[in-house]
This record gives structure tokens, C-alpha cells and sequence, in this order.
């Protein structure tokens, strides 16, 4: 069963951050708050965790996970990011978006889908943040969910359908699902809106 962690969502705790993070060194999947939902995530470095996710959640092989990067200077090392995207970006995040861009060589194969893109988010939650600066690195971002793909935005309720599963649950508070706005920047300057979710794009493309 996994370990249920009380983290204060303004102030997170260096010591329950480092304990997920040491988790996640070891190869373990955590569930932790975001700005849109609780996701499910391993270090995008550690192969047997994402494989891990992958056998949680086997229909994500057929597209790839997202991970959270840090900042904009993060996202570099990771995608190509176009001067159309670095504006629209810098005005954006942190924020509810999953913006959709050309890989670099550092992302691993197995979070990459045909196309060679990656799904890049940077949450405005602060539990997040401190676990990718602990970390050092991106994490994986997949929405956690129970097997019959149901949704759970209250901590202990994760932990009831899906303790089983994971190492550590890191309790946010209740949040309430809603999806980000995915935004795909593969096409260089072109933009293209996938899907509206949390995130408004008013006034940002016109």
C-alpha cells in the first residue's frame, strides 16, 4: 500500500517532498496535486518507473505521456520551442496548459509518440514545483485514474481505488478535475488548439 503524505499546498514540506522524490529515484510512481487534477508520475529518467505507469494505464502506449518541466528555460532543453511559442509560453505558464512541441535528443524514446513531439506542462501549483526542483529533472504527467477510468479529486478517495498501485499519494488538498488546455506548437509557427480545457485562450491568438 502506498504512503499517504499531508502536504501543505503554499508552503510544501522539504521533508515530504524528499521523501516522494527519493521514491521516484528508486523507481517509484507517485500521485501528486497539479493545477488541474491530481496526475500520476514517475522521473522521466527512470525507465522501469514509466513502465510502471504504462502497465497502470496501457492505454497511454498508444500516446505519450507528458511531463512537468520546471520553466521555460527547462522546456528548451527538452523541445524546440519557435518564437511564436515562446511568446505565447512566457504569457501563459505557469498555467492549466499542455503545450505540444518538436522533442530534443535529451527526452527519452518512450514518452515520445511517432511524430517525435512531447506534451510539456508547468503547473502553477507549488507541490509540483518543489518536487521537480528536488528531483532535478521533468516528471511524468498522467491523469491518475482508477481501471474502469474513473476520476478522483479528493486525496483520500485516490488512496481507497489506487494505493494499491502507487508509493506515495501527496495530499493537496481536493481538486477538483478539470483538463488543461492542450495547445500543439509542432508546426513551428502554426497553432493549433486540441482541446479547451482549464486554460482560456481568449485574446491570446489573435
Amino acid at each position: 500500500m502506498s504512503v499517504l503524505l499531508k502536504v501543505n499546498p503554499t508552503y510544501p514540506q522539504k521533508r515530504q517532498i524528499g521523501r516522494a522524490v527519493d521514491s521516484l529515484r528508486k523507481s517509484g510512481v507517485i500521485i501528486y496535486p497539479t493545477d488541474t487534477t491530481y496526475g500520476m508520475g514517475a522521473d522521466l529518467f527512470n525507465k522501469k518507473g514509466i513502465d510502471r505507469i504504462y502497465r497502470l494505464k496501457p492505454h497511454k502506449k498508444k500516446r505519450a505521456l507528458s511531463f512537468i518541466c520546471a520553466d521555460l528555460k527547462d522546456i528548451s532543453r527538452y523541445a524546440q520551442v519557435s518564437n511564436a511559442a515562446y511568446r505565447v509560453m512566457k504569457e501563459l505558464l505557469p498555467g492549466p496548459y499542455t503545450f505540444i512541441l518538436n522533442a530534443t535528443k535529451e527526452v527519452p524514446k518512450l514518452v515520445m509518440t511517432k511524430r517525435k513531439t512531447v506534451g510539456i506542462r508547468v503547473p502553477d501549483n507549488n507541490i509540483c514545483q518543489a518536487l521537480i526542483e528536488e528531483l532535478g529533472n521533468p516528471i511524468i504527467s498522467t491523469t491518475a485514474m482508477a481501471s474502469d477510468r474513473s476520476y478522483y479529486d479528493d486525496p483520500d478517495d485516490i488512496s481507497d481505488k489506487l494505493g494499491h498501485a502507487v508509493d506515495y499519494i501527496l495530499d493537496g488538498g481536493i481538486i477538483p478535475r478539470e483538463p488543461s488546455t492542450v495547445i500543439d506548437f509542432s508546426e513551428g509557427d502554426d497553432v493549433l488548439i486540441v482541446r479547451e480545457g482549464k486554460g482560456t485562450t481568449k485574446g491570446i491568438f489573435i
